[in-house]
C-alpha cells in the first residue's frame, strides 16, 4: 500500500466514505450515509418543494458538426455563437467519432469500475498532478459533504509519456482510452477553430498569420484531462447529488452523456434538466474560454452562468 493510498483510507477513521460510493454500494446498505445527506437546502428536489428548479427538460441548441463544413457553414457559425452567449452549452451531433469508439470506451470504462476494490485502489492520489487518479465525491480531501460519485481521472497529454502510468487493467484500457483521447482532441480542436471562427477572431483574412491563429496551433500542445464518472445505485437519491453545482474551469468540456436524465444546467436562475439525445456530446464552455475572450478584447462579451449539477434522479 502506497502511503497516499495509507492516507486515504484511514485520515479520521472514515475509510468507508474514502473508498468510495461503489464499495458502499456493493456492500448493500439500504440507506445513504449521513456523510452524504445533503443541507435540506440543496437537496435535489422537486419544483413544487424548490422553486429555483424547473420541472421541464431544456433542450439545448442543436450543432451540427458536419454543417459546419458544408454550404451552410455561415448559418452554422451564428447559431454557433449564439448557443456559446446565451447558454454556455450546446449539444454537438454528427461529431464524426466512430461509434465504435465511444461504445469500446464506456465498456472499458464500466469494466474498470467492476473490478475488485483493491485494483482500483492502485490508482488512489491526493497528487491533482498526478497522470491518474481513482478516487470519490467531488473533492475528497475538503468536502464536508461528500457526493454520490467514484471518477477516474487520466491526463492525456502528452499521450506517449502518460500512457503507461494508466491503469493495466482491462488489459485493453490503454488502448481504447488513447484512441478516444485522440478522437476527442482532434474534436476539440476543430470545435475551437469554429467558435473562435462565429466570433470572427480566425479565418477573416486570406493571410491566416494572426495572433488569434498562433493561439489555436498552441491548443495542440495544450492540456487534456479524460474524467470518467461512475454513480452506482442509490438507494435514496432524494438525499444527495452525485456532483454538486460547478462550472468548469478549462476551455470546453465535451461531456458524453448516456440516457439517464440526470444532468442539469443553471440557465436564468433555475436549475433545467437537459434532454439526452443519443450518440452527442454535452459541450460546456469553461472558464478559461470566457475569461481569454475577455482579455482578447473581442466585441462579445460572455456573460455565461455555465453551472453543472448531476442529479442521480432514475439512476
Amino acid at each position: 500500500m502506497s502511503p497516499t493510498m495509507a492516507v486515504l483510507t484511514t485520515e479520521n477513521g472514515e475509510s468507508q466514505y474514502q473508498n468510495g460510493v461503489k464499495q458502499l454500494y456493493e456492500s448493500g446498505i439500504s440507506k445513504v450515509p449521513s456523510k452524504y445527506v445533503l443541507p435540506i437546502l440543496d437537496r435535489p428536489n422537486t419544483s413544487d418543494q424548490k422553486p429555483n428548479v424547473s420541472n421541464q427538460n431544456l433542450k439545448l441548441p442543436v450543432i451540427d458538426f458536419k454543417e459546419l463544413q458544408g454550404p451552410n457553414k455561415a448559418q452554422v457559425l451564428k447559431s454557433l455563437a449564439n448557443a456559446c452567449e446565451q447558454y454556455g452549452f450546446f449539444q454537438l451531433v454528427n461529431h464524426g467519432i466512430p461509434s465504435d469508439v465511444i461504445s469500446s470506451m464506456i465498456d472499458v470504462s464500466k469494466r474498470f469500475f467492476e473490478l475488485p476494490f483493491e485494483e482500483r485502489a492502485k490508482y488512489m492520489s491526493s497528487d491533482m498532478h498526478a497522470p491518474v487518479r481513482y478516487g470519490t465525491s467531488f473533492n475528497q480531501n475538503k468536502d464536508k459533504v461528500f457526493c454520490w460519485r467514484d471518477f477516474l481521472k487520466l491526463m492525456c497529454h502528452p499521450l506517449p509519456d502518460v500512457l503507461p502510468h494508466w491503469p493495466s487493467s482491462p488489459v485493453d484500457m490503454r488502448k481504447l482510452a488513447a484512441t478516444y483521447a485522440q478522437e476527442t482532441k482532434y474534436l476539440f480542436l476543430m470545435l475551437m477553430e469554429a467558435i473562435f471562427e462565429s466570433l470572427r477572431l480566425v479565418g477573416t483574412t486570406e493571410n491566416n498569420t494572426t495572433e488569434e491563429d498562433e493561439m489555436l496551433k498552441e491548443f495542440q500542445d495544450g492540456s487534456q484531462l479524460m474524467v470518467v464518472n461512475c454513480y452506482p445505485p442509490c438507494p435514496q437519491p432524494d438525499l444527495t447529488l452525485g456532483m454538486p453545482p460547478h462550472s468548469d474551469y478549462g476551455f470546453l468540456t465535451l461531456l458524453l452523456q448516456d440516457e439517464v436524465e440526470g444532468l442539469q444546467i443553471q440557465k436564468q436562475d433555475q436549475w433545467v434538466t437537459v434532454e439526452p439525445i443519443p450518440n452527442s456530446f454535452v459541450v460546456n464552455v469553461g472558464d478559461h474560454l470566457e475569461v481569454s475572450l475577455i482579455i482578447i478584447g473581442s466585441v462579445f462579451i460572455w456573460s455565461l452562468k455555465s453551472y453543472v449539477l448531476h442529479a442521480l434522479d432514475h439512476i
